[in-house]
């Protein structure tokens, strides 16, 4: 009778398949990372963006519609000057008897740079006699 020694312990076939599986993890992990760190950055400019725009509008539905302009009227405000926000530029725009008259259409955009692409967060309001 022969008898077959007792090995114990992983051999070289295994122990470079559980390498393997574990590379395919660590590198997937690390993609969705990636993904996590620039989705909460671009959701960091988006939520300036929008923040800035209803320091905006908030601003002109404290006038009342006597106090915004009686004609229709586009402002732009650049934000190099503020160094929280260097990259933001803020346009408002107001529009007379729109959408009836007695009324006036107020919209505020809020536009930054995203790598390299152009984006903004808009916001529109009404305002009534």
């Amino acid at each position: 009778m022969n008898k077959i020694a007792n090995s114990s312990g992983f051999t070289l076939i295994e122990i470079m398949i559980a390498m393997f599986v574990l590379a395919v993890g660590l590198l997937g992990a690390a993609g969705v990372a990636t993904t996590v760190i620039n989705g909460n950055a671009f959701s960091n400019k988006i939520t300036t963006a929008t923040t800035l725009a209803q320091d905006k509008m908030e601003e002109i539905s404290n006038l009342g519609y006597s106090g915004t302009p009686s004609s229709d009227t586009t402002t732009t405000e650049d934000y190099n000057s503020i160094t929280s926000y260097p990259t933001y530029k803020r346009v408002t725009g107001v529009v007379v008897n729109s959408p009836a008259a007695g009324m006036k259409t107020i919209e505020v955009v809020v536009a930054f740079p995203w790598k390299g692409s152009p984006h903004n967060a808009t916001l529109k309001t009404i305002v009534a006699e």
